[in-house]
């Protein structure tokens, strides 16, 4: 799908005033920011991200539409400098008929992308019990092995598995860390949703409710 028809359909989504918009680019979690950089312009605020479709390779970004006043007069301004949005013109915060930031937009779409990645890290952060059954995946392999292999190939073999688990636990564990600590100096606060998961508010946000994250 072409730049121009990213930024068509969520400015349409957005004309339509809905409480919430979907944004799913083809390609990588820098465009999925920027184009929810363009959300927020038209006063939407960052909800979730998830991987979604063939082997989870899209990331879906979902945009709540903020009801507070300072919201809105950023949407009319916005409204205001960009009057043929979608249609050829300018869009904030974007360099003209392209997904990359300009200058002034680049620390917001920085703290969009950190949001995104943590949302979706998620996905591949184990857990106590998916530790369990990858190792005891490793000594199930170990002991098929050992039908056609010495003992000391087979529990080599398993080890080297075992051991590039546990480096992938940790490297994704260490990343979304190191996302946890900009996005906590940016000013965001963690809070625990209702499935315990990890997430980073803005300070007034509340969690997502059905179509207002700032409802109690």
């Amino acid at each position: 799908m072409s730049v121009e028809r990213h930024i068509a359909g969520l400015l349409q989504q957005i004309a339509r005033q809905q409480d919430i918009v979907e944004i799913a680019p083809q390609g990588s979690t820098a465009k999925a920011a920027a184009l929810a950089q363009v959300a927020e312009q038209y006063g939407y605020t960052f909800g979730t991200a998830y991987r979604t479709g063939f082997r989870n390779s899209l990331v879906q970004v979902r945009m709540y539409r903020d009801p507070r006043p300072d919201a809105r007069v950023r949407e009319a301004a916005t409204i205001t400098a960009h009057p043929q949005a979608g249609n050829g013109g300018t869009v904030p915060g974007l360099a003209q008929g392209s997904l990359k930031p300009l200058p002034e937009a680049a620390g917001a779409v920085a703290v969009l992308k950190d949001l995104i990645t943590f949302d979706v890290m998620a996905l591949y952060i184990a857990d106590r019990s998916q530790k369990v059954m990858g190792y005891l995946a490793c000594a199930v392999l170990t002991v098929i092995l050992l039908i056609d292999k010495t003992p000391i190939e087979a529990v080599a073999s398993g080890g080297a598995v075992a051991l590039l688990l546990t480096v992938a636990f940790e490297v994704g564990a260490i990343r979304r860390r190191k996302i946890a600590q900009r996005l906590t100096a940016a000013g965001f606060f963690s809070v625990r949703d209702e499935q315990g998961s990890r997430r980073f508010l803005r300070p007034g946000q509340q969690l997502p409710g059905h179509s207002n994250p700032f409802a109690a």
